[in-house]
């Protein structure tokens, strides 16, 4: 009888539905809508005047998978630390202004790879409408309009009395009215508010009547607990449409943490190549084996591995067996050892005190096949070839 391989697939699944079509910005060298893949970025925390701090951040961020930052400048100070921020960056640099629209022309001329304005809270900004779009325009930088529920511009607050998503909306599509009477499209819009139901609402009228790129964000989420479930709720409904073009996750937590959520929402909607993935049962009085322990032991063992894989850490043969089988890697413990499986085969059993052990050289067999560039402490950890186990 000839073996089945019930392995991961060849090809991942399709995403659940087409893209929304919208127009095409560059925010530096990253495309934004168009069809181009959902980009992920996030925001300093430090002050922006301190350009050491700003920029060992924005290198940390960098590092994380961050394609676009964010810095604050409502100070003069902040203006003047922009281009070095901007030149010195490895990722494109948006100036975020709120108060000030003198600093938009700053920011510009900082050599910044785009702007946010807050219209609700930029004084005389529909003003200085035909001013900014002539600045960016001739330097090629892109505008976000960034509406938010808690500074929402007061004549739409009188109208709809609170920030409704027609609130929002309406206040978007507004402020990109007065740049295209002088011809400026190259605009990205986001509509966020602290509850995801009204901000979901926003966004799907706002993609019903605009081609703009839309920036996803749910503000003033929460603590990092918190701000993941509100965020992974709203931007998957969102995302599962095909509505949105970059997203940032706002969490009251180190920016890093930010980036990790926004990635990891878009590995599970199928929207970016997975990178490590552990799929890990949630224990039950079935379990044989202490699988929240073990499960950490392996994503902490396999964390930055240079390769994506699935790898399945199970606690039992109901699931187990099943579950390891449909992953690259994967066990299936009980009884003190540890089933080890490759690519839907057994290919060993081993004791659990070196389950570990064993899932992270089998992975590095993997990489190696798949012709990865394993750093030379990597490498030294490969071990000799596997004989499999009928």
């Amino acid at each position: 009888m000839t073996a089945v391989s019930l392995g991961m697939p060849a090809v991942p699944p399709p995403p659940l539905a087409p893209r929304r079509h919208s127009r095409q910005i560059m925010v530096g060298n990253v495309p934004v809508g168009g069809g181009a893949p959902v980009s992920v970025q996030s925001m300093t925390t430090t002050l922006t005047a301190d350009v050491n701090k700003t920029l060992q951040q924005i290198a940390e961020l960098t590092a994380s998978g961050c394609q676009i930052v964010r810095v604050a400048v409502p100070s003069q100070d902040d203006v003047e630390a922009l281009p070095a921020i901007a030149k010195k960056s490895q990722i494109p640099v948006i100036a975020d202004i709120h108060f000030q629209p003198k600093y938009v022309f700053a920011a510009i001329d900082a050599g910044c790879a785009a702007v946010r304005v807050n219209p609700g809270n930029i004084r005389q900004f529909d003003d200085k409408v035909k001013e900014i779009a002539k600045a960016a325009g001739d330097a090629g930088i892109p505008i976000r309009i960034g509406v938010n529920a808690g500074s929402l511009d007061k004549r739409l607050l009188q109208k709809h009395g609170k920030a409704t998503a027609e609130a929002l909306v309406e206040s978007a599509l507004w402020e990109c009215s007065l740049f295209e009477e002088h011809g400026f499209r190259d605009i990205k819009i986001s509509v966020k508010h602290n509850d995801p139901v009204v901000m979901i609402r926003a966004y799907r009228q706002l993609a019903e009547q605009c081609d703009y790129p839309l920036h996803l964000g749910v503000t003033e989420a929460g603590p990092a607990f918190q701000g993941t479930i509100k965020s992974s709720v709203a931007f998957g409904a969102l995302l599962a449409e095909g509505i949105g073009d970059t997203i940032r996750v706002s969490l009251s937590a180190p920016p890093v943490e930010e980036i990790k959520v926004g990635n990891q929402i878009l590995e599970s909607l199928g929207l970016r190549e997975r990178g490590l993935e552990i799929v890990s049962c949630p224990s039950c009085g079935r379990a044989q084996v202490d699988v929240y322990t073990l499960a950490e032991q392996v994503t902490a063992a396999l964390d930055g591995f240079p390769v994506p894989l699935r790898v399945a850490v199970m606690g039992c043969v109901v699931n187990g067996p099943g579950e390891a089988r449909e992953a690259d890697l994967g066990v299936a413990s009980g009884n003190g050892k540890g089933q080890i499986f490759v690519k839907g085969q057994v290919i060993k059993t081993v004791p659990e005190s070196i389950i570990v052990e064993t899932l992270v050289e089998e992975a590095l067999r993997l990489a190696d096949e798949m012709g990865a560039e394993l750093p030379d402490e990597l490498r030294d950890l490969l071990p000799g070839p596997t004989v499999t186990v009928h």
